[in-house]
């Protein structure tokens, strides 16, 4: 609370619209997807405004062996901060089974903060915009499916153009 005066005030956050990539190469992992989605839709200060599609893609920088990935993306409204957002993403994770052993390893769930509305964020162990959104197929298609006109607020480039130069190795879209 702030004091103005001699009266208590209370600061509350505006709401932001953050999208976040999910992915899955271990279990049943249309599931697991779903399953995440109930969970960030029950966050505290979080609404879940709309999902993608899923998608299917052939993993990217993983470890010989691993299985195909079902990805999806979905925007909220949150009053939650990006740090505050963020940690709420690890603690589903978990509760879903994700185990951190190796980089880019088999996964029950992804969950990875993409965009915070316009905010650019470079801190200990949060980057937002995504680092490598702009590089993934997997993540632009679903992001596009429902948010066509979003934008890279470093350098206001619509992710559509990003999409066009990668696009070609979606492997289809799953019902």
């Amino acid at each position: 609370m702030a004091m103005v005066g001699r009266h208590c005030t209370l600061a509350f956050m505006e709401p932001v619209i953050a999208a976040i990539a999910l992915g899955s190469n271990l279990g049943d992992r249309q599931a697991v997807i779903q399953e995440a989605l109930r969970s960030i839709g029950q966050l505290p200060d979080t609404r879940l405004v709309r999902a993608s599609d899923l998608m299917a893609s052939a993993p990217v920088d993983s470890p010989q062996g691993a299985g195909e990935f079902l990805n999806s993306a979905a925007l909220v409204e949150t009053s939650l901060s990006a740090r505050q957002l963020l940690d709420a993403l690890l603690v589903i994770e978990r509760s879903l089974g994700r185990q951190r052993t190796a980089r880019n390893a088999p996964r029950t769930i992804d969950l990875d903060l993409l965009l915070y509305g316009s905010a650019i964020i470079n801190e200990e162990g949060l980057q937002v915009p995504h680092p490598r959104m702009h590089e993934r197929e997997f993540v632009l298609w679903p992001l596009l499916q429902i948010a066509p006109r979003v934008a890279d607020p470093r350098n206001g480039e619509p992710y559509a153009a990003a999409y066009q130069r990668i696009k070609g190795g979606i492997k289809g879209v799953v019902a």
